[in-house]
């Protein structure tokens, strides 16, 4: 499960308090992290090989702790062990939005492919 990270939970304050009005951009991207980060800080994410952000289809399969729609597959990877992931939008700067610890951390020879099922990433608040 993904937890909500600090700037975003100011940013949704702002919002939901009127102060400032904040829409993710679409689509939201899937990054996943050697390096486990916080809800203040990133973690370190993956690089090598051919790996990139994966985009998560549809953006709004996330509502009220539901489970992403579709698989989401990242490879060929570099070697590496992932211990987590962090869920950006995709503004200029992407601003990341969850972030969170995998059930368990997945070690990657070089060329694997990593992919999560219909279940395996959920977002709740609290």
């Amino acid at each position: 499960m993904t937890n909500l990270t600090t700037a975003a939970a100011n940013k949704l304050l702002d919002h939901v308090n009127g102060v400032t009005s904040w829409t993710p951009t679409t689509p939201l991207k899937v990054a996943l992290v050697t390096v486990l980060g916080s809800a203040a800080s990133a973690g370190t994410e993956v690089t090598g090989g051919t790996y990139s952000r994966q985009t998560i289809v549809p953006a709004a399969a996330f509502a009220e702790s539901a489970a992403s729609s579709a698989g989401i597959t990242f490879g060929p990877m570099p070697a590496c062990t992932v211990v987590g992931l962090e869920i950006y939008d995709s503004a200029g700067t992407p601003v990341r939005i969850w972030w969170g610890p995998l059930a368990a951390s997945r070690t990657l020879a070089a060329g694997d492919t990593l992919t999560f099922s219909t279940s395996q990433i959920t977002e709740a608040l609290g």
